[in-house]
């Protein structure tokens, strides 16, 4: 028998697999494209020859490529070509990084960009005359970090015909001024497509850029699969272009949005096709994202009980549950894998009652449908994703008592339900699947080890309060590892291919420079990632790693 010769080797490695009986190694093999061996040093050394790269790693840590179960990629333009307003911490800064922005670009017709954030503009969202003291004569609208709200200023307005008399869209709010009733500047949910004719939309240049600022990120990061969440035509012509002239270095599989307003068997056959489209190994689009509701800071999510802001108001779902019945069982009919956004209660029970409804009409089958976010769910519906088989997909980076909680999870929500924010162990005990994300751009650094030890410790980093979000949704080490690895690949039906490493699949891995099982949680954080390979390729190496 010819043995296969690798073209590289991993040796004197902690070498954590996430297989399915969590085995450790100490070298790895790898031909082509391809995991060949995982092993001991004396097991691989039989293969190697003169033409043999060898890495003596001396102990560092190698793990499966990262997943990321829900990001929008496509959006990166916020943070790449346009204003850039994460991260910052003040309204004053935000005047400045604007008023530079504007004043760099003269002759530009209008200006875009996002990243603000609603703790710094409690109840309303920012005003109109913030934005009209800087850009008093061209439009400008900036996305919300959440990207489910929307700033503008009156130009914006009086071009869209948005005034006191306009009502809001079902499921959105147009915010008001209290005393005059004139729209104040801020727009939530489907309220914000009012203005979209009057912004011009990114260049498909623009979008390109974006994506690959994004995957040398994601590459540093450790990230070596991505849900792109959110996917529009625009979105998809700039992957494609960019898989056509092999600029694609990792893996990306991706949501087209349902409209409620649109037909469902028109959005089916557009779902259809571009599955049938895009079938390539880096770029995929094989599932269908649905809003229910929107975000806790925009008083847009949908809960069981009132907002403590707001009595008597409790938010509404952005499809019916009528509507959203039909659109499931259709999506599942079509075997196409159905993503759903979720931040409240009432929105996951509707969610979860739609899916049921699904299987009840075309039987159950491996659907591996997912929910997102989860900021709100009750016990008894935790349950029920097992019994369903649904996904989780959380985002750890946000189990944190922070600035968030303070300024509007504890004014809007009250305190026992802020308490109650982000289960995470409940569903891990109960055997439902967990696939982590980080909702980039929301989230900016959207590092796993980052979430990894936020899930672990459920504690802002670096801080030296005590304070622990739910203490009793603490998860582990080895489960955090696995949400961000073999579940996500499960999550987007690559298990076979990537999330952990074996003999036969993908060489997708990153080595670290400590071993996580080895420090205290409270270093998590600080772990970098030395290198990073997709498909047994180099995609990010640190400049001090040899």
């Amino acid at each position: 028998m010819i043995k296969l010769k690798p073209n590289l080797v991993l040796k004197n490695a902690s070498v954590y697999t996430v297989d399915g009986e969590r085995s450790w190694a100490q070298a790895i093999a790898i031909s082509g494209d391809k995991i060949i061996i995982v092993g001991t040093n004396k097991e691989v050394d039989t293969y190697i020859d003169s033409n043999t790269d060898i890495i003596d790693l001396e102990g560092k840590m190698v793990l499966p490529g990262f997943v990321d179960a829900h990001a929008h990629p496509s959006h990166a333009m916020y943070l790449v070509v346009s204003i850039n307003l994460h991260s910052l911490v003040s309204i004053e800064l935000y005047q400045k990084t604007i008023t530079d922005f504007v004043e760099s670009h003269p002759n530009a017709e209008a200006f875009k960009g996002g990243g603000w954030a609603d703790e710094l503009f409690p109840k309303l969202g920012p005003s109109k005359e913030i934005l009209d003291a800087i850009v008093p004569d061209r439009p400008i609208s900036l996305v919300s970090y959440d990207g489910h709200s929307l700033w503008v200023n009156s130009v914006t307005l009086e071009r869209a015909g948005i005034t006191k008399d306009t009502p809001n869209p079902e499921g959105s709010i147009i915010e008001r001024d209290p005393v005059t009733g004139e729209p104040s500047g801020t727009l939530r949910e489907e309220a914000m497509k009012l203005v979209e004719h009057v912004i011009p939309d990114y260049s498909l240049e623009e979008r390109k850029t974006a994506l690959i600022a994004y995957q040398e990120m994601a590459a540093q990061a450790g990230i070596t699969l991505v849900h792109d969440a959110m996917v529009d035509a625009q979105s998809i012509a700039a992957f494609k272009e960019l898989e056509a002239e092999s600029q694609l270095k990792m893996r990306f599989r991706s949501s087209i949005t349902m409209d409620p307003d649109q037909g469902i068997e028109g959005q089916i056959q557009t779902v259809l096709h571009e599955r049938s489209k895009n079938t390539g190994a880096y770029f995929q689009t094989n599932t269908a994202k649905i809003f229910i509701d929107g975000v806790i800071e925009g008083g847009t999510a949908y809960l069981f009980e009132p907002y403590e802001h707001k009595p008597g108001f409790r938010g509404e779902p952005i499809w019916g549950p009528e509507a959203l019945n039909s659109m499931c069982a259709a999506l599942d009919k079509g075997n196409i894998q159905i993503h759903v956004h979720v931040i409240g209660d009432a929105a996951a029970c509707i969610t979860l009652d739609a899916l049921e409804y699904a299987y009840e009409i075309n039987g159950k089958r491996d659907s591996r449908h997912l929910i997102t976010h989860l900021q709100l769910v009750r016990p008894e519906d935790i349950l029920r994703f097992k019994q369903l088989g649904v996904i989780g997909v959380p985002q750890p980076f946000w189990f944190k008592i922070d600035e968030y909680y303070w300024e509007l999870a504890l004014p809007y929500l009250g305190k026992e339900r802020a308490d109650l924010q982000y289960p995470m162990q409940s569903f891990i005990d109960a055997g439902v699947i967990m696939a982590s994300a980080s909702d980039f751009p929301v989230t900016v650094p959207f590092d796993p080890v980052i979430a990894i030890q936020l899930g672990i410790t459920r504690s802002e980093i670096g801080k030296t309060t005590e304070e622990i979000l739910w203490p009793e949704e603490r998860a582990g080490l080895e489960d955090m590892i696995t949400s961000f690895t073999t579940n996500g690949a499960y999550a987007n039906f690559l298990e076979n291919e990537t999330g952990s490493i074996e003999v036969g699949k993908q060489a997708d891995l990153i080595v670290l420079d400590q071993n996580l099982f080895e420090i205290p949680p409270t270093e998590i954080a600080d772990s970098k990632v030395l290198l990073t390979l997709v498909d047994g390729e180099s995609v990010y190496r640190d400049p001090a790693f040899s």
